[in-house]
């Protein structure tokens, strides 16, 4: 194994572990082991099974899933900048789940639906506005269509908010900054369904992806159609972070700067890029996750505000490298 990418499963491992032990109520090694080994006291078990293994389980989840998008986004579209929510899926996403609390829908599971319908029909939007102007194919056109898609969710929230009773606004602003607090392990399957079925197909597409990487014109030479490969590739990403949008609400920056952190460690292949990529944005939500709930603890931080702490530094750096 690429002793840097060892560096990483260790780091994720002990951000894991760190993240079932810490909280408002410590838990020691030993008695997160015999947690593990079913010998524990009762109120650590419940603590640690019923309340922090979900939230781990999911922010796991989470990270791998917007690491993975990202990765192809930027490969597929050919820009450093592009990521997941980028391209209309969030404000469809937020839009989903404004609908739904604004009606009084505050159950969990009808909130990821909502969240989850919203996002895909941005995603179809986006592959509409693509298709209708006749270059499916071109990466500029579908940023462009993403940028509209989004604006225009973020107009139809700002209407729907402004009409909402103050508690529903309260909700929904809270969801979509991002946040894990409800974790709970029937959002963890549901989540890994979707990363087991969506992930295996984007590694299976990563030739696919290193054509497109060079080029339309070089990845028509290799005996790629890239209309085709550009839009299984960015339906499936999609879908992968619609998914965590439905889990988690908004998780912004990740699928923007794990991309880059798994080129710096194994290069540009996307076999490997990917699946580095899914550990490095585990490790990212994981230890953003620890930090928000322990920073200004008993409060809680969201999510995606943690997460945009560390990523709006990077965006600026990165616009600085590339000029």
């Amino acid at each position: 194994m690429n002793p840097r990418v060892a560096v990483l499963v260790a780091t994720l491992v002990a951000v894991s572990v760190a993240a079932l032990a810490l909280g408002p109520v410590s838990i020691d090694p030993g008695e997160l082991w015999r947690v593990v080994t079913g010998g524990a006291d009762p109120v650590a078990r419940a603590i640690v099974l019923d309340v922090r293994a979900p939230r781990v389980g999911l922010a796991l989840l989470v990270g791998a899933a917007l690491g993975m998008s990202g990765s192809v986004l930027q490969g597929a579209l050919r820009n450093a900048l592009a990521e997941p929510y980028l391209l209309g899926v969030s404000g469809g996403a937020a839009v989903g789940a404004v609908i739904a609390v604004s009606a009084g829908w505050t159950n969990p599971t009808v909130l990821s639906l909502a969240a989850f319908v919203g996002a895909l029909t941005a995603v179809f939007l986006v592959m509409g506005i693509a298709r209708a102007s006749g270059m499916t194919a071109d990466p500029r056109v579908l940023l462009m269509a993403g940028v509209v898609v989004g604006a225009f969710a973020n107009a139809a929230i700002m209407v729907l908010l402004a009409t909402a009773p103050a508690e529903a606004a309260r909700g929904a602003l809270w969801w979509m900054m991002g946040s894990l607090g409800s974790a709970q392990w029937r959002d963890v399957a549901r989540l890994a369904i979707v990363l087991a079925i969506a992930g295996p197909a984007l590694l299976h597409w990563a030739r696919d992806l290193d054509a497109l990487a060079l080029g339309h014109d070089a990845a028509a030479a290799l005996g790629v159609s890239p209309e085709a490969a550009s839009r299984k590739l960015y339906l499936t990403a999609s879908l992968l972070a619609a998914a965590t949008v439905a889990a988690a609400g908004l998780v912004g920056f990740v699928g923007l700067l794990v991309p880059h952190v798994a080129r710096a460690l194994v290069g540009a292949r996307h076999r490997v890029a990917l699946a580095v990529s899914a550990l490095a944005g585990s490790a990212l939500v994981v230890t953003a996750d620890l930090a928000a709930r322990t920073a200004r603890a008993p409060a809680e931080l969201p999510l995606g505000a943690v997460t945009a702490v560390v990523g709006v530094p990077f965006f600026l750096s990165l616009l600085r490298r590339m000029r």
